[in-house]
């Protein structure tokens, strides 16, 4: 899956999660960019990212995500991992 795609997916699911039709994913974007972004939410984010695209992230992947970019570089190499 290309990178557009996925950046496409990730703003669906952001839009949906945070209720917020304005938010535009950027590879530098922080949960400190998005006011709703806390833990709670973040675990949210997680599970919806998981089941949308299949894949299942490890916790030291997660801790080592700081960025959407990060996120969707991640993404992509668990999918390409899978053949897809």
């Amino acid at each position: 899956m290309q990178q557009q795609d996925i950046y496409t997916q990730l703003t669906a699911i952001f839009h949906d999660l945070f209720d917020d039709d304005t938010l535009v994913l950027t590879p530098s974007l922080t949960a400190a960019g998005v006011p709703e972004w806390d833990s709670f939410n973040h675990i949210n984010l997680i599970v919806a990212i998981e089941s949308r695209f299949g894949i299942k992230f490890q916790t030291a992947e997660l801790e080592s995500m700081h960025t959407v970019g990060h996120l969707a570089d991640l993404v992509q190499s668990k999918l390409a991992a899978q053949g897809r």
